[in-house]
C-alpha cells in the first residue's frame, strides 16, 4: 500500500488523516507530529486536486513534480497516511448504514448507563427495609454512580490514544456489565454502593469515548443530527430510569431493578462488539503502518501518531490538568460548563421534586410516578425532531462564510434551551399544587425537557470545534 501524501498543502502541522478541505474534514482530526512539515505528491493525490493544480502550468510542470518527489526525506515518503478521499480504510469512507447503526447502538448503549443512575431512585424502600438505613444513605446510591461518571473521563480518557476506541468502549461497557453483578446480589449496603461507584467509573469511559467515535465517521457538515440523537440519549436515560424502576419495584423486590439493567447491557454488549468496530483513525493508520512492517519487513514505515512517543503517564498528567487550563483560562468554556452543570444537577433534582408532587399532591402510585417523568422525555423527543430546522440554519452560516461557519454557529439552538429550561422550571413550579390538574405540570415539564436537549446539543458540538 502506498504512502505517499495525498492531501493537498495546508497551513496546519502534518495530519495523522488526510484533511482535504473545511468541509469535509474536522479540526480534531489534525495531530501535530515531530517531522518536517509536509509536501505535496501531485502525482498520488486527488485527481481533482491534481487538476487544480496543473491550471496555469507549462511543459515544465513535469520538471517540478520530480524534484518535489526528491525533495521529500524518507520520514516523508514513509509516513503513512490515507491514499486519497476515497480511501476505503478512512473512517468517514464506512457506508452510510453502518455509520446509522452505529449510531443507534452507541445511543441505546449510553442510554443505558445513565439510566441505571436513576432507576435507583426508586430502590429506596426497598433497600431500608432490607439493610435498615436511612433514606440519605439510599441517596448514595445515585450520587456515587453520578460521581463515577463524572471522574472516571479524567483517568480513562487517555486510554484511547493508546488502545483506541474500539477497545475502550467494548471494556468499559463489559466492566459496567459486571459490576452490575454485585450491585444486584450485594448482602449488604456497603457491597451496593462501593459497586455503584465502580458501575458509573467503568461507565464513564464508554461515555467519554463514543461521542467521538460518531464524529469519527460523519464529515462536519452532517455530524450534526446523528450527534443530535447521540446527545439526547443519555439524557433520556435517566428520565426514562424512574417510569421503568416505577414498575418494576410496584410490582416485585427492588433487584429485579438491577437484573433487568443486567439483561440490557448483556444485549447491548453483543451489538457493541458485532456493530462498533475501530473508527479512530491515529489508531487505524498506526495499525497499517504495523502491518507494512511486516509485510515488508522496512521498518522505516511509521505513523503521524507513533512520531509522537508519548507515555501514557505523560498523557494521563495531560487529561488531569487540561480541563483545569481550558477552565481558568478560556471563560466561554467555564461558562458553558457552569450551565450544564446547573441543567444536570435539576435534572437529577426533578428525581425528587416530581415524585413529592405527584405522589403527596395527587396521591399517584410508584408506577404511576414514573410515568408523570414522560413531560421530560417529550419535550426530548420534540427537541430531537426539531434538529432539521437548525441543520437549515447552520447550512446558511457555512454558505455565508464562504465554506467554513465559525463555531459560534453551533450555539443557536442554545439560545432556545437557555430560554425553555427557566421557563419550564417556573411553569412547573407555579402549577405544581394539588387544586391543578395533573396533566398540567407534566406539560409544563416538556419545556424543561426540551430546553437541556438544545443547551447541552449546542455546548457538545461548539466545544469540539
Amino acid at each position: 500500500m502506498a504512502a505517499g501524501n495525498s492531501d493537498p498543502p495546508t497551513t496546519q502541522p502534518s495530519p495523522t488523516s488526510t484533511i482535504y478541505s473545511p468541509e469535509t474534514r474536522r479540526p480534531s482530526d489534525a495531530m501535530p507530529t515531530n517531522g518536517p512539515k509536509e509536501l505535496v505528491d501531485v502525482e498520488k493525490q486527488d485527481p481533482r486536486e491534481k487538476d487544480r493544480a496543473g491550471e496555469g502550468t507549462d511543459v515544465g510542470g513535469d520538471d517540478e513534480v520530480v524534484r518535489a518527489e526528491n525533495d521529500k526525506t524518507d520520514e516523508d515518503r514513509f509516513t503513512v497516511r490515507w491514499e486519497g478521499p476515497d480511501d476505503l480504510g478512512d473512517p468517514l469512507n464506512t457506508p452510510g448504514w453502518k455509520k446509522w447503526v452505529m449510531t443507534l447502538v452507541l445511543a441505546v448503549s449510553c442510554q443505558c448507563v445513565t439510566c441505571c443512575s436513576s432507576m435507583a431512585s426508586d430502590t429506596y424502600a426497598g433497600l431500608e427495609a432490607e439493610f435498615g438505613v436511612s433514606q440519605e444513605v439510599c441517596i448514595l446510591t445515585v450520587s456515587l454512580f453520578v460521581a463515577g461518571l463524572g471522574v472516571g473521563p479524567l483517568f480513562l480518557g487517555p486510554v484511547s490514544e493508546f488502545l483506541g476506541r474500539a477497545k475502550v468502549l467494548h471494556y468499559g461497557f463489559a466492566g459496567f456489565f459486571l459490576f452490575n453483578f454485585p450491585v444486584a446480589f450485594a448482602n449488604n449496603i456497603a457491597v451496593h454502593i462501593i459497586f455503584r461507584f465502580l458501575t458509573g467509573f467503568a461507565g464513564s469511559a464508554f461515555l467519554s469515548v463514543s461521542g467521538g467515535a460518531i464524529s469519527d465517521v460523519f464529515t462536519n457538515a452532517k455530524v450534526g443530527t446523528p450527534m443530535m440523537i447521540f446527545s439526547a440519549a443519555p439524557f433520556i436515560g435517566p428520565v426514562l430510569g424512574p417510569l421503568v424502576s416505577g414498575f418494576i419495584n410496584e410490582h416485585t423486590n427492588w433487584r429485579w431493578t438491577y437484573y433487568v439493567i443486567i439483561i440490557w447491557a448483556a444485549v447491548m454488549l453483543v451489538l457493541l462488539l458485532v456493530f462498533v468496530p475501530e473508527s479512530y483513525s491515529p489508531e487505524l493508520l498506526r495499525r497499517k503502518a504495523k502491518r507494512l512492517r511486516k509485510e515488508t519487513g522496512d521498518e522505516r514505515w511509521i505513523s503521524p501518531v507513533e512520531k509522537l512517543n508519548r507515555t501514557f503517564w505523560e498523557a494521563l498528567k495531560k487529561s488531569i490538568k487540561t480541563p483545569f487550563i481550558l477552565l481558568s483560562t478560556q471563560y466561554m468554556v467555564l461558562f458553558l460548563d457552569l450551565w450544564s452543570a446547573l441543567i444536570l444537577g435539576i435534572l437529577y433534582l426533578f428525581f425528587g421534586g416530581v415524585p413529592y408532587v405527584f405522589r403527596t399532591q395527587h396521591g399517584f402510585t410508584l408506577q404511576q410516578t414514573g410515568l408523570s417523568f414522560l413531560g421530560i422525555g417529550l419535550g426530548q423527543v420534540v427537541a430531537v425532531a426539531s434538529q432539521p430546522y437548525f441543520n437549515g440554519k447552520y447550512r446558511l452560516q457555512v454558505k455565508k462564510h464562504g465554506g467554513a461557519a465559525p463555531p459560534e454557529a453551533r450555539l443557536v439552538a442554545g439560545k432556545f434551551g437557555a430560554v425553555l429550561c427557566p421557563l419550564g422550571i417556573l411553569l412547573f413550579g407555579l402549577t405544581s399544587f394539588s387544586n391543578v390538574h395533573w396533566i398540567v405540570p407534566i406539560i409544563m415539564s416538556s419545556f424543561f425537557g426540551a430546553g437541556m436537549v438544545f443547551s447541552f446539543t449546542s455546548t457538545f458540538t461548539y466545544l469540539v470545534e
